[in-house]
């Protein structure tokens, strides 16, 4: 079977699926869309100011907008975060204190926040340099949460859990919304004053709901992720309970500025339009995931999740076994992306990892993960994690090349 056959067999066992894509997605831009028409959003707030971004009126509302959208009591969307690593960093300083511990309840966190926990690296200002202690519960064999473990699992000095609801670079489940509702019922019933906190990233509008509809006491996540709809050049937000968000925004800024700094360089229509956008290019990401995993399972590789599998976030992880494989998988994506398809991935040292990585990313915006990309830590067992894509069938298309590209032999 050649590769145009194989993507097309794949695409026609999909199409049930793809349908009930559509609905969420119109269930989730129902909901975008009632909170754009509740703040009455109009073209005066694409502006912005300048300086200190003093009462810039357009990014206020955005901030309540996505407040909304997020079942949040309140929301800071900046363009001054960095990277999802960065809002999360800002989240985590700005609620920890010397003596808290801090318990990480899914196992190991994303490798870029290795070094903020203080797990890897010296002297650079680690939550551990600041005397915040770390734990963390292991997953079961199974790679699923330890419910009997995490019901015991809070101690007094446990300020804040951390929930990574997207896999990472990990061989395991993503964490559903209903498992996010869960581990925080648990927590609660230990102590009712742990926050817990969500690491949001690839997880926004995957569900008909966000985390702090369900209990969340704080999220954060990128905007070159889902919730920048492919357009938002930069930034990130946080969302939950109002203090929480304050106290986040003051690490960002400073104490007493808070979440009223912070100039938006004249990003908010971009902003808002990414934030329309979302849902939809959410939908096409999935429905790209869903194809993956069904022509790379008919290969014979090791797919998570399955095919037919809920999906919980963006990422579809593909096992190919060698490093060779992951490398010419993302040769291939890299070669049928729109920007940069004369370039060649090589493997190499990324901030925040630890892993030399080799990542295709022929996107519009540099780093953009809602955009089709494709990446790897050249470790043992050689896994290629797929993300975005705003239409599938673009997906289809570099897809046909990376199956060229891999071949079709079997994984032993």
């Amino acid at each position: 079977m050649n590769s145009q056959l194989l993507l097309h067999t794949a695409q026609a066992s999909l199409l049930q699926i793809f349908s009930g894509i559509d609905a969420r997605v119109k269930s989730n831009l129902a909901r975008v869309l009632t909170a754009f028409r509740k703040h009455q959003v109009g073209v005066h707030h694409f502006s912005s100011v300048s300086g200190y971004g003093h009462d810039d009126l357009g990014r206020h509302v955005l901030d309540q907008i996505f407040a909304d959208v997020m079942g949040a009591e309140s929301a800071a969307v900046r363009v001054q975060f960095v990277s999802g690593t960065h809002a999360i960093t800002c989240a985590l300083f700005g609620v920890l204190r010397p003596g808290d511990e801090l318990l990480a309840v899914a196992g190991s966190p994303y490798d870029t926040l290795e070094e903020v926990i203080g797990l890897r690296g010296t002297n650079q200002g680690s939550l551990k340099d600041f005397g915040i202690r770390y734990r963390q519960l292991e997953l079961t064999a199974d790679g699923t949460i330890d419910w009997f473990a995490l019901t015991t699992a809070i101690r007094p000095e446990t300020r804040m859990v951390l929930i990574q609801r997207s896999c990472g670079y990990a061989w395991r489940s993503s964490l559903a919304i209903a498992d996010i509702e869960k581990i925080v019922a648990l927590v609660k019933q230990q102590n009712p004053n742990t926050v817990c906190f969500v690491d949001n990233c690839y997880g926004e509008f995957v569900d008909d709901c966000e985390p702090p509809a369900v209990g969340a006491d704080l999220i954060a996540g990128s905007l070159i992720k889902n919730p920048g709809g492919t357009i938002v050049t930069a930034g990130g937000y946080v969302a939950g309970r109002a203090d929480l968000v304050e106290m986040a925004c003051c690490r960002l800024t400073s104490p007493g500025i808070g979440s009223e700094g912070g100039a938006t360089f004249d990003q908010n229509r971009l902003l808002f339009q990414g934030l329309f956008l979302a849902p939809q290019m959410v939908g096409e990401a999935l429905k790209g995931n869903h194809l993956t995993a069904k022509v790379f399972q008919q290969l014979g590789y090791p797919v998570n999740p399955f095919p037919d599998a809920p999906r919980r976030d963006v990422i579809q992880a593909i096992r190919l076994g060698s490093a060779e494989k992951v490398i010419a998988f993302c040769h291939a994506i890299q070669q049928h992306s729109p920007i940069g398809s004369y370039l060649s991935p090589v493997p190499a040292q990324m901030p925040g990892y630890q892993s030399d990585l080799v990542m295709a990313g022929g996107t519009f915006i540099d780093g953009s993960t809602s955009e089709f990309s494709a990446d790897g830590p050249l470790r043992e067992p050689y896994i290629v994690f797929c993300q975005g894509g705003t239409h599938w069938t673009h997906v289809a298309i570099a897809l046909e090349a990376a199956v060229e590209a891999v071949g079709m032999r079997n994984e032993e």
